[in-house]
């Protein structure tokens, strides 16, 4: 079996067909393929360069290695699905939890190393036995649960840290934001997050020049003078450089904060295989062990050397969509173009110049929307939430996981946040399922129903699931 890294020309090589497609073995001309690269990489630019500035990393070495994930992403399904992988914004409100409680970059990346780990042992597992095992754990009603929980746990991250430093710029910044992903269209909407970030630099820029200094935190709990938009560090920065690099190192109380991200991951993978499948015609049931294996080995090669982890992304998807060209080769192009950028250190200063006002308003919209994809998977799965089944462990653990609440098991060692909030929502759920009556047992529709073929669950006739192992 070959690797996917030939391609047979589409028709002239410029423009698809009115209503013709360009497969993943396919390609148009390279300069076409290297533009869509190119393009590729801007749309992921607002969620994926963001997200590790965040996280309180290097934003070249993050850039660096998204190519180097997206290499290895590819190679291992063999060219059939069509991905670019950037950091997971899931990860940031871990980040914000371990640095909370007195880590370190390295205690991050050590603690996401592990989720990396666990990802890729969950994609084996799924390789052996089917993605049943998945379902089975990890029901539409957990999974929505937990994604939500990461969302909304990052919400005092932007009341406390970014909105402060600028309200102004950060409210403007959110409507404009806001306006551009529901007025614009085709390509243009899938960018709207990095509009808002060059809409958010302009302001800064004009506003330091009108109203001088801003007297906020920054960094600190102390109010202080300060530009709002402060280039000093891109004046410094070297045109061509390695990234810095640092090893991970790892803490008990840091993993188990990481972990719950295992879920919104695995959901991650499970909605793009989905989507693709579904663009292409191209049934991709077999790959999803390996997709998800493959995010967890780019994730862990990432983070060793001190890297954030990554995984697929929809900004991508939406390009795919938009041009219907789904050539792996573009992919190729835009992991070229994530190399050159992870080599240019002005290039990481820049992004690390963000104001914090700019902050303010993408991640009140960011954090948003990670929240509510949790409720999306509760929709797609059907999730009933007038069944106390469902209704209790997701409440319970979301209000946990939201709220900060803390479980002091010993002196040195303490559950809270997203860790307990998301053991709540899993043990809960299996725990309340085992003590339920018959009439609340409900077969949970799967992950990814409608795609897979292992699905052998007959429909009632009211549409509704009926469960045959009783």
């Amino acid at each position: 079996m070959g690797l996917g890294v030939r391609w047979t020309l589409h028709g002239d090589g410029r423009t698809p067909a009115p209503g013709a497609v360009v497969r993943p073995d396919e390609r148009l001309t390279w300069p076409r393929t290297a533009g869509l690269g190119a393009q590729h990489v801007v749309a992921m630019f607002g969620a994926s360069f963001v997200a590790p500035v965040l996280m309180g990393l290097d934003p070249n070495l993050a850039i660096m290695m998204s190519g180097v994930a997206t290499v290895i992403f590819l190679l291992a399904t063999r060219g059939r699905i069509p991905s670019y992988l950037g950091c997971s914004l899931s990860f940031v409100g871990v980040a914000a939890a371990i640095r909370a409680s007195g880590g370190n970059s390295a205690v991050v990346t050590g603690a996401v190393f592990v989720v990396g780990a666990a990802l890729f042992l969950a994609g084996l597992a799924v390789q052996r036995f089917g993605a049943r095992i998945i379902h089975a754990a990890m029901p539409p009603v957990v999974t929505g649960a937990v994604v939500m929980l990461i969302g909304f746990n990052l919400a005092p991250v932007t009341a406390s840290t970014y909105w402060p430093q600028d309200q102004w710029t950060a409210l403007l910044t959110m409507l404009f934001t806001g306006l551009a992903v529901v007025c614009l269209r085709g390509f243009w909407s899938r960018i709207a997050i990095f509009l808002g970030l060059i809409f958010g630099y302009g302001i800064s820029w004009v506003f330091d020049l009108v109203f001088g200094k801003i007297h906020s935190t920054v960094g600190g709990p102390e109010a202080v003078d300060h530009w709002r938009l402060d280039l000093s560090g891109v004046a410094k920065a070297d045109w061509i450089g390695l990234p810095a690099f640092h090893a991970p190192q790892f803490q008990w109380s840091a993993i188990l904060i990481a972990l719950p991200v295992v879920i919104a991951l695995i959901a991650e993978n499970a909605g793009h295989i989905k989507a693709v499948s579904e663009m292409t015609g191209d049934p991709l049931d077999d790959k999803l062990g390996t997709a998800i294996a493959a995010d967890g080995a780019a994730s862990m090669l990432s983070t060793a050397v001190g890297g954030p982890p990554n995984t697929t992304y929809s900004e991508n998807i939406g390009v795919m969509a938009a041009t219907r060209v789904y050539s792996t080769a573009a992919y190729w192009a835009a992991a070229g173009f994530a190399l050159l950028f992870g080599l240019c250190p002005k290039f990481g200063a820049v992004v690390a110049a963000i104001p914090g006002g700019v902050l303010g308003g993408i991640t009140v919209i960011l954090y948003g929307m990670i929240g509510l994809l949790g409720a999306q998977i509760w929709i797609n799965g059907r999730v009933d939430l007038r069944n106390p089944l469902n209704l209790v462990p997701a409440a319970a653990g979301i209000i946990i996981g939201v709220g900060g609440v803390r479980l002091n098991i010993s002196d040195s060692f303490e559950l809270g946040g997203i860790a307990l909030g998301t053991i709540v929502v899993i043990t809960g759920y299996h725990a309340l399922r085992y003590f339920a009556p018959p009439h609340l047992k409900q077969q949970e529709p799967l992950l990814d129903s409608g795609t897979s073929a292992y699905d052998e669950t007959a429909q009632g006739p009211a549409g509704e699931a009926g469960d045959k192992r009783g």
